[in-house]
């Protein structure tokens, strides 16, 4: 059963439509390269772009080539602290051989040395390949997604000339990388495509898609709705062979009996998620887009694959029809309409939506078959190179014809203005104003919102709660306050950092509040003679008679011990006042003596000196000799 279901896996994800394995056509993306010295070796050639780093669509390199002395496979770091590094005002193309380790890893060890392209020479005479980026694996963790220069295939003969030109060392051998006519532009739209998978549980490839989708949905939704390109998402389904259709391996794994299929994404076919999951999501997803470019709201895909990951992430086991509809209705999307686009899985017929993307993965025009994912296609051209946000609208923006590019392409500044519209989807309190809903240069994104010095804590999409102190004072903390007959109750405590609880004399989970009936629940007025009358928030008590209800002992005592009481309360009272009269006279009798002492003390320091004649003496403090002045 094991080498069943192996085998089956592999059909599965090898095999892409019906008779495609005999009709496929993989076109290799090239770019070329002119070699302006020596002028004996003065020509032009095709090289194949590499498919990780940054080509520089639209663009050129000039530099001079270098072959390196040792370690010329470049499966090793190079000696040195930058030996490759440019000498102004050339760059250095560093030229390395085929062999032994990853396209990838030559290039990275190149970029580490300092060099800004790198050339990999072709080690047998055949066509040119594409140099693809490993697949998972531990070799290509941490360097694959750092790589930032451009790089190229080069054949055998021309790259043998380049280092009989190198070792004879009579001049500079100088090249131009030439990527400007690599990406089409016949007009003034760009049309591209994605071909995704709404899998996150296949790897390394998976995480770079995703990670690309929310960072170039901005680049992405500017452009849809100034008109200046024309985007669709494609994926790619498997079908299910004929003699393989009623195994249970194929029933957990695809859809109209066969069809449409997509491998388990754990490769575990007795638990988690199935591959038949994936194609309905899939499916789900080409509809939404569907749907919303009908209404001319296109764009709107990129919102919805972007939550879908957040908020229904397999790997955080939230992967469901049910959060899928969810994501629609937070959007404004249609949830009947796709559904009736996405058809019955379980019908034993085609579906046409699924039937049209195995149609387009057979190559058209210049594009070769779409095999791997992601694909990125511009053009009708594949994309060659990292998928990042910079490097693809760079390629996008190659697309137009020249001089009339979109203001995007000129600026990195523009905004989205995504929250204009529905609050982007985002939660929002309407009374105090606020929205986790956040503009950016990658789109908007739904986070929880500070305000007033108050942090707001929550998934951003469905709440957001108020946290720490003074959180009462913007619109009550989000907890439930109420006022009637003068008086007010509220679920929100700053004496809490956080939730709502009722208070006293209310039941609830402090968003929505009751008045509790302590009468009719007896918890109140239960002393012989009382009598009970529910108020809101609280209760009355009424004794039989000249009796007085005290609440504190829920009993009914005498009145006239009440008397008592309240004749000692005021013999107590009137005791602390005339202390504190006699205190106060006592106070303002010494602060008089003592200024009348220091008046007298001052005023000695000035008496006559003598009185026997029409003058007066006075003497000064510090004054030796004494001032005469008229009596």
């Amino acid at each position: 059963m094991a080498s069943l279901e192996n085998l089956l896996y592999l059909l599965l994800a090898g095999i892409t439509v019906l008779g495609n394995v005999a009709l496929g056509r993989f076109v290799v993306e090239k770019s070329s390269i002119s070699v302006l010295s020596p002028s004996s070796l003065r020509s032009k050639h095709d090289s194949a772009i590499g498919n990780f780093g940054t080509p520089d669509y639209g663009g050129y390199m000039l530099g001079s080539v270098v072959y390196p002395q040792k370690g010329s496979l470049g499966c090793q770091p190079f000696e040195g602290d930058k030996p490759f590094k440019f000498k102004l005002p050339r760059p250095t193309i560093l030229l390395v051989d085929r062999g032994d380790c990853y396209f990838a890893l030559k290039v990275w060890n190149a970029q580490q040395a300092g060099a800004a392209a790198v050339l990999v020479a072709d080690t047998i005479d055949e066509p040119l390949i594409t140099m693809d980026s490993p697949e998972a694996s531990g070799d290509a963790d941490g360097y694959v997604e750092k790589i930032r220069i451009p790089s190229a295939l080069i054949d055998k003969s021309f790259a043998d000339s380049l280092k009989q030109a190198l070792k004879e060392e009579k001049e500079e051998v100088l090249i131009k990388m030439d990527w400007r006519e690599s990406m089409p532009h016949p007009d003034q739209r760009v049309e591209y495509e994605l071909w995704t998978n709404s899998n996150d549980e296949c790897g390394v490839r998976c995480d770079e898609q995703m990670e690309f989708v929310k960072d170039f949905k901005g680049h992405a939704q500017i452009l849809e709705r100034g008109g200046y390109t024309l985007f669709t998402p494609h994926y790619i389904t498997w079908y299910c062979p004929p003699a393989f259709v009623l195994s249970s391996q194929c029933k957990s794994q695809c859809i109209n009996n066969g069809r449409y299929c997509a491998p388990d994404p754990e490769q575990d076919f007795d638990g988690g998620y199935q591959g038949k999951d994936v194609v309905f999501e899939n499916l789900r997803q080409l509809c939404v887009h569907r749907t919303a470019n009908e209404t001319g709201r296109s764009w709107v895909w990129w919102d919805y694959v972007t939550d879908f990951h957040i908020r229904c992430s397999m790997k955080k086991k939230r992967y469901s029809k049910e959060r899928a509809e969810d994501v629609m209705k937070s959007l404004g999307l249609p949830v009947d309409k796709i559904k009736t686009c996405m058809g019955d899985p379980e019908a034993d017929v085609e579906n046409q939506v699924l039937k049209i993307e195995q149609e387009r993965q057979i190559g058209q025009g210049g594009r070769g078959d779409v095999t791997i994912l992601p694909t990125l296609v511009i053009n009708n051209a594949q994309y060659r190179g990292k998928l990042e946000r910079t490097a693809v609208l760079k390629a996008v923006c190659a697309g137009f014809k020249e001089a009339t590019e979109p203001p995007i392409c000129l600026s990195p500044g523009l905004e989205t203005n995504e929250c204009l519209e529905g609050n982007g989807g985002c939660w929002q309190d309407t009374a105090s104003n606020l929205t986790a809903c956040k503009d950016t240069f990658r789109g908007r994104v739904c986070e929880c919102p500070t305000a007033n010095g108050v942090q707001y804590k929550g998934d951003g999409y469905l709440s957001c709660e108020a946290f720490g102190p003074g959180r009462c004072a913007i619109n009550n903390g989000g907890c439930w306050s109420e006022s009637r007959h003068g008086s007010s109750f509220s679920a929100c405590s700053d004496s809490n950092i956080s939730g709502c609880q009722c208070p006293l004399g209310f039941r609830g989970d402090g968003q929505h509040c009751e008045d509790i009936d302590e009468c009719k629940e007896g918890s109140a007025c239960q002393c012989d003679g009382c009598s009970c009358k529910d108020t809101w928030g609280g209760y009355e008590c009424k004794c039989k008679g000249d009796l007085l209800y005290m609440k504190e002992l829920d009993a009914c005592i005498e009145r006239n011990g009440s008397k008592i009481g309240w004749l000692l309360t005021f013999v107590i009272l009137a005791v602390v006042a005339g202390v504190g009269l006699a205190g106060y006279i006592f106070y303002k009798y010494r602060l008089r003596s003592y200024m009348d002492s220091e008046i007298m003390a001052i005023m000695s320091q000035y008496m006559p000196l003598d009185n026997h004649d029409n003058t007066s003496a006075i003497r000064f403090p510090n004054e030796s000799q004494p001032l005469r002045q008229n009596a």
